[in-house]
């Protein structure tokens, strides 16, 4: 029986949803709730405006087809699934792809200033994976521009009253409540099991508040700072992630981390280069001598090993990003054939991106953003010399486990609370933060449309759920947050407390570091099981070690280091979830791949890895789960939804791989490996 009003508590105060995340998919999400009249509390960690969403460079699939080359969303379906080596459930693919044209347009009537073709048509250009031109881009800088438009909706929905079952406006309630630079710390779980709200900290004065909720959408991104330098922002821990899965939320697929091919390699961090540049014309190749002393600029053209092109001749540069990221490290790691350097005096991890045979205005009308990021932080003119480049962790398809219902189509049920779900009733996920839509390996400018169509498909099963509940989380007893709340206190002044009189105490800092460097080195493009065993203990060692840390910081006011030794004992609880789903996972699919494994195991590992936390820290794999929504039963499995896109050998050696018109004649032809192009 849901409740008396969809609008207000029996104790006659507004009801709310919690949603955790100003990036793309949060304010996609907050969007939605708010279009189906549910009043939203926003939390995010920086300035909306902030978020890393704005630092997506190439652009956002949808297959329009305006190029007249026969693209289509069936076809971005089979592409998606393909790119993804068949670990991605299929049904939300197909509703991505489906939906993918209608918001390209809907951004457009937003004002989002996408390149236009000389008819005045939205232009379009090639990412990895396809041979069709399916990616719309606004310059080199689509997910600002893309997230400044959300915003600005958002920030309408800020403005607007509230209003009750009769239409008559709420005095002083708006529809949006925003709360910048608060961190999340952990969801409310009530005496039922279902999550009621959440807690979090106020980062300049360091007050810990909890924020009743009739369900939390967590969309908070990826962790890619558990690897130490990524291209990710520093705000990308995964602390939520972590926080939600030591309550007893699912982690799915952890192992699998997205290695970008191209990224400026850097002491602090590692700056990304997008895949436009190659969608542009861009071409990676290294000298064939490998002790050609001269610059980039200078290597005649017949002196030149285009690596892309000569391994898989049907794609080129354009081949997945798991591709090519292992080809260059093929190159230069094994065979030793990096670019020289005249510092060092030996080859270095480096290849060449190369630009300069394209006409400079076209680069700047293209990609000006990205190549002006180039310029200032490698010192080099990029449209003059070739950039050096190097792969780098760039995003996470695994995530928090979420469900979805198919409908009679195949595809999602629009409206249905199990879309996006977490098995913790209540609690949500949307965007890099679940690991839904990819599978084993991302394709390039699916993660924009991913965030996007995400929260078009949760909103609406948020706004499903809550209106199915018998009574609103405000009609719960007050000592249900009160008890959440001091357990967050204490755990924050113990951090505050702990170590400060020991000489000898840890640094959080130099542990982040040490961890960084270990995952980065061994559970990255190449995996090798007596490796990720020593990572393994290197985790129990850091374990260990975390506890004796002490901050460095006492500071009652915007305490970051009390804050980071948070987010650092979270960090290091994701990343034996990464580790030990590597090590378990023996077979090469997507971005995981196995040099003692090479083949694709379809047979054994055809399924979604299923992580679960133990009280004591260890991971607990499943293969189902049973959990309760909107007065049903909800039983899942660990299987993969394959029905729509038959899983076959993927290869890329050949142009139209991804197609399924193609794939019988493919599989006749490619053996059945993963090796080099697994």
């Amino acid at each position: 029986m849901a409740a008396k009003s969809t609008i207000k508590s029996e104790g006659g105060k507004v009801r709310r949803v919690i949603v955790v995340g100003g990036g793309l998919a949060g304010l996609m999400t907050v969007i939605k709730l708010c279009e189906a009249k549910v009043p939203v509390d926003l939390i995010s960690l920086v300035p909306v405006k902030r978020s890393h969403s704005a630092c997506a460079q190439g652009g956002i699939n949808a297959s329009v087809n305006t190029k007249g080359e026969g693209d289509s969303p069936q076809v971005h379906l089979e592409e998606t699934a393909y790119g993804g080596d068949f670990l991605g459930n299929q049904p939300p693919i197909k509703g991505m792809a489906d939906a993918a044209p209608g918001i390209v347009y809907m951004l457009d009537r937003m004002g989002v200033p996408f390149n236009r073709t000389a008819e005045g048509l939205l232009d379009f250009r090639r990412f990895g994976g396809t041979l069709f031109h399916r990616t719309a881009f606004a310059g080199a800088t689509t997910g600002q521009q893309l997230l400044y438009a959300l915003d600005e909706q958002v920030r309408r929905w800020e403005t607007t009253d509230v209003t009750d079952e009769h239409g008559v406006s709420l005095p002083g309630e708006k529809m949006v409540r925003k709360f910048e630079f608060w961190d999340f710390l952990q969801a409310i779980i009530d005496d039922n099991g279902n999550c009621v709200g959440c807690v979090a900290q106020d980062l300049k004065s360091m007050h810990i508040k909890h924020f009743p909720g009739d369900a939390v959408v967590l969309a908070t991104g990826g962790c890619g700072i558990v690897f130490g330098r990524s291209t990710l922002s520093v705000i990308c821990t995964g602390t939520a992630a972590a926080a939600a899965y030591q309550q007893g939320a699912c982690y799915a697929n952890g192992e699998f981390i997205q290695v970008h091919p191209t990224a400026i390699p850097g002491a602090d961090k590692l700056r990304l280069i997008s895949e436009s540049a190659r969608g542009e014309g861009g071409r990676v190749w290294v000298p064939k001598d490998k002790n050609e002393k001269r610059e980039g600029r200078d290597v005649p053209e017949k002196e030149r090993d285009y690596l892309l092109e000569r391994m898989y001749p049907g794609y080129g540069n354009l081949v997945p990003r798991d591709i090519a990221s292992r080809a260059i490290f093929q190159t230069c790691f094994h065979e030793e054939r990096g670019i020289y350097s005249t510092i060092t005096g030996k080859n270095e991890d480096e290849v060449y991106l190369d630009l300069t045979h394209k006409d400079e205005k076209f680069l700047r009308g293209k990609l000006a953003g990205i190549l002006e990021i180039y310029e200032k932080f490698a010192g080099v003119d990029p449209y003059k010399n070739p950039m050096k480049v190097f792969p780098a962790v760039h995003y996470s398809m695994g995530g928090l486990w979420v469900d979805y219902e198919r409908d009679a189509k195949g595809s999602l049920r629009v409206g249905s609370p199990r879309n996006h779900s977490t098995n913790i009733p209540g609690l949500y996920a949307v965007g890099e933060v679940d690991y839904q839509y990819h599978g084993a390996n991302r394709l390039g400018a699916n993660s924009l449309l991913s965030c996007l169509w995400g929260g078009m498909a949760c909103g609406p099963a948020v706004a499903t759920y809550t209106r199915n509940l018998a009574k609103s989380a405000l009609d719960l007893p007050s000592s249900t947050f009160e008890k959440a709340e001091k357990r967050a206190l204490a755990d924050y002044e113990r951090i505050l407390k702990q170590n400060q009189d020991k000489k000898n105490a840890e640094n959080a800092y130099r542990l982040h570091q040490e961890l960084g460097d270990t995952m980065l080195r061994d559970v990255t493009i190449e995996r090798h099981n007596d490796q990720l065993e020593k990572v393994l203990t290197k985790l129990d060692e850091l374990d260990e070690r975390v506890k004796n840390v002490k901050s460095t910081d006492d500071s009652p006011r915007v305490n970051q280091g009390a804050q980071f030794v948070r987010h650092l004992e979270n960090m290091l609880v994701l990343a034996r979830v990464i580790a030990q789903g590597a090590k378990d996972r023996d077979e090469s699919r997507g971005a995981h791949y196995k040099p003692d494994f090479p083949k694709r195991n379809d047979e054994e590992f055809l399924r979604t890895t299923m992580a679960m936390h133990e009280k004591k820290g260890a991971v607990k794999y499943v293969r189902e789960l049973d959990y309760s929504l909107a007065g049903a039963n909800v039983h899942v499995t660990d299987a993969v939804d394959t029905t729509l896109v038959a899983p076959r050998t993927r290869s890329y050696e050949q142009a139209g791989a991804a197609s399924a018109a193609a794939a019988s004649k493919l599989d006749t032809k490619q053996p059945q490996s993963a090796g080099k192009s697994a």
